[in-house]
């Protein structure tokens, strides 16, 4: 049977829209041709952005937007905007800033009531069906009978917007020392749960880029106290529920304060920087933990979330079928004790006590999220077993489990395949292949890598910022060019194959030139070959994901250990420098910019090795965990600086510069680390 309403969104590739297709609101994808019409006909636009993976962005569509009496006042009052946020961060920065200045409060689905022109007046997030109906009533007759009052209110928003955008920089600005560095840490220590990890606080999210940069810090200042709150933190989060325990892979953060129950969803952004911290973290430590959910989380997104081409889609929906075929958040991977009993039989008390089916455990409507409390080694003791049974009988026990949950319903997944998120995963293979030394996971970052090349880069330098059914449509974004600049960068260190650095540089140079700001030095995040509505953005907050400026502080920072001769470096302190004062004033936001104040800092060293035997003596330097360094190497000549006249006959030599000053040239990487 064909359903009854089909709308414009039937002809769009992103799982979000598609899914709003069947909808009787008459909603249209955002283009300048929907924008043209809403001025021609002076027509109020609704717009309504989510994502596909967003539990009360379904709420509202089943209760409001697949209902008929819902669909009349939406169609007779409004032309109908559906945005998937993923795809189009760049006007979902707009209008989440103006929903944040109207009400003090943001989050998804986000609804906004805009001019013609785009330009909003009113916005909310969930709102009830019968709310929704009056509310909408409202604003369409208040805009017919005094147009006046809401074109003011519209112009002052749009005023602020515009305010809220600018980024108070001083290009005179002093950066940030040591002891600057310091005292902002010891500020943000005051917010630490030093029992349970993260902050002091429910719902705990995981911050990957916050983690990466106190692992930096607290190796370079040797500070155990910081230390001692990371690896408690990374350990909480793989204990936790957060942590699928049977398939792999983390969910998108925590409802409460010891990481038991997550909000189900599992995103691709997330997973690629937790391998990439728990690599690191793993070679900071050696604790065998971190080096399980790093093969784990791998493992859960090369089954889950890769494309037959090596490509990696964007996430699994937290909601899924129930046994009464309904869609409830976390069905899929939650267990009943009952359950539990029947399929482990014998190792069911072990298990029961390894992940505590007990209170520590429960969630509700008898059913239990699996949360770890006690290490291995307690926990073989406690049951006079030896570390290798209880993992063998585990690992038996949760082979079990999944092939089980494999009968149930799957999570829907979200398909589409995004630029940015793609060089986050690209990223965090390459460090689980720098610090593990696993080959599968450098052979795939480089198939990956050769995706995005074939398909995700035009002719003229610039790229893409999605792809779905062979088709790239959208233009790429700053946070695009920051994560594959970022990827290239670590590709060339793992690989020593220059294409991937001139790459980089060439995607650098084409941000310098069409994203830059010149009276700020900071980066767009739209290029000036857009059109844009109300402004140009800046993003600058550190935040799940690392502002795209602080990824692009830090990429032109090293690019310039590479390439002395260009400007890289002044503009990464430029834009460093002027943010300071933020940076200093809340860290937790800006964490990732802080990267660059512990390479200023700090020795940032440049590892140079030539010779026959360059890539076994890389090897060395690999595993281990140096953050202020970049490695170059070569058994042939290279035009690249920090190589050039480096070759010896019948030697490897290693060379450890500073500044580009470089010590007398050593023949093992221990004499090497002995200079360091």
């Amino acid at each position: 049977m064909p359903p009854k309403h089909t709308n414009s969104l039937i002809h769009e590739t992103s799982p979000y829209l598609l899914q709003h297709a069947h909808n009787p609101v008459d909603w249209n994808a955002w283009n300048p041709e929907i924008l043209a019409k809403a001025k021609k006909e002076n027509s109020l636009i609704l717009i309504s952005i989510g994502y596909a993976a967003c539990h009360w962005c379904h709420v509202m569509e089943h209760n409001c937007f697949e209902d008929e009496e819902v669909a009349e006042v939406m169609n007779t009052n409004f032309i109908n905007i559906k945005i998937d946020r993923e795809e189009r961060p760049d006007i979902d920065h707009i209008y989440m800033d103006a929903l944040q200045l109207m009400t003090g409060s943001g989050g998804w689905p986000l609804n906004i009531v805009a001019l013609p022109d785009g330009r909003p007046f009113w916005g909310a997030t969930y709102v009830k069906k019968s709310d929704w109906i009056t509310v909408l009533n409202q604003l369409a007759t208040l805009h017919k009978t005094e147009p006046d009052k809401v074109v003011d209110y519209a112009t002052n928003l749009a005023t602020g917007l515009r305010s809220m955008n600018l980024v108070a920089t001083k290009s005179n600005e002093k950066s940030i020392d040591k002891a600057q560095l310091e005292g902002a840490v010891k500020n943000w220590s005051q917010y630490f749960d030093t029992f349970l990890g993260g902050h002091k606080r429910a719902p705990k999210f995981m911050m990957p880029g916050n983690l990466d940069f106190l692992l930096h810090y607290a190796t370079l200042c040797k500070d155990s106290d910081i230390t001692e709150y990371v690896n408690t933190t990374l350990t909480r989060m793989a204990y936790g529920g957060i942590f699928d325990h049977v398939g792999g892979g983390f969910s998108r953060y925590a409802v409460d304060t010891k990481w038991h129950v997550p909000h189900f969803e599992k995103m691709l952004y997330d997973n690629a920087q937790l391998v990439s911290l728990y690599a690191k973290a793993f070679a900071a430590t050696q604790d065998p933990l971190y080096k399980k959910v790093v093969q784990e989380t791998i493992a859960f997104i090369t089954q889950e979330l890769m494309t037959p081409n090596f490509a990696f889609y964007s996430s699994l929906d937290a909601d899924s079928l129930d046994e009464h075929a309904m869609l409830k958040e976390g069905a899929y991977y939650v267990w009943k004790e009952v359950d539990l009993k029947k399929l482990l039989n014998d190792d069911f008390p072990l298990f029961k006590d390894y992940y505590n089916i007990n209170s520590y455990g429960y969630w509700e409507e008898d059913v239990y999220v699996l949360i770890r409390d006690a290490s291995d080694m307690e926990l073989a003791k406690k049951h006079a077993i030896s570390p290798e049974e209880l993992a063998m009988r585990i690992q038996r026990s949760k082979e079990i489990l999944k092939k089980h949950r494999a009968t149930r319903t799957r999570p829907r997944l979200d398909d589409k395949i995004l630029t940015s998120w793609n060089g986050l995963m690209l990223a965090g293979l390459l460090d689980a292949y720098r610090y593990l030394g696993n080959e599968e996971y450098l052979q795939l970052a480089l198939k990956n890598a050769a995706f995005i090349e074939e398909n995700l880069f035009k002719e003229d330098g610039s790229i893409f910022h999605n792809h779905k059914n062979g088709k790239s449509t959208i233009n790429g974004f700053l946070e695009d060019y920051a994560a594959i600049i970022q990827a290239f960068i670590a590709l060339y260190e793992v690989t020593f194959q220059e294409s991937w650095l001139f790459k980089a540089k060439e995607l650098s140079d084409y941000c310098l030139q069409h994203f830059i700001d010149n009276q700020s030095g900071l980066l767009f995040f739209t290029p000036d070959t857009e059109e844009v509505v109300v402004r140009r953005s800046f993003e600058t907050t550190d935040n799940v994901i690392p502002a795209s400026n602080s990824i692009m502080a830090v990429n032109l920072f090293k690019l310039s250990q590479f390439f002395p001769e260009t400007s890289y470096r002044a503009t990464a302190l430029r834009m460093f420098s002027g943010m300071s004062p933020a940076i200093l004033e809340n860290p937790t936001s800006y964490a990732n910019w802080m990267h660059i104040g512990l390479y200023l800092n700090f020795p940032f060293y440049e590892i140079a090795i030539a010779g026959a035997d360059f890539m076994a003596i890389a090897k060395e330097f690999r595993k281990l965990y140096l953050p202020n360094t970049i490695i170059a190497g070569t058994d042939h000549k290279s035009s690249l600086p920090v190589l050039k006249g480096r070759l010896k006959d019948n030697q490897t030599l290693i060379y450890v510069c500073l500044e580009g000053a470089c010590q007398l040239p050593v023949a093992t990487a221990k004499e090497a680390f002995d200079l360091m």
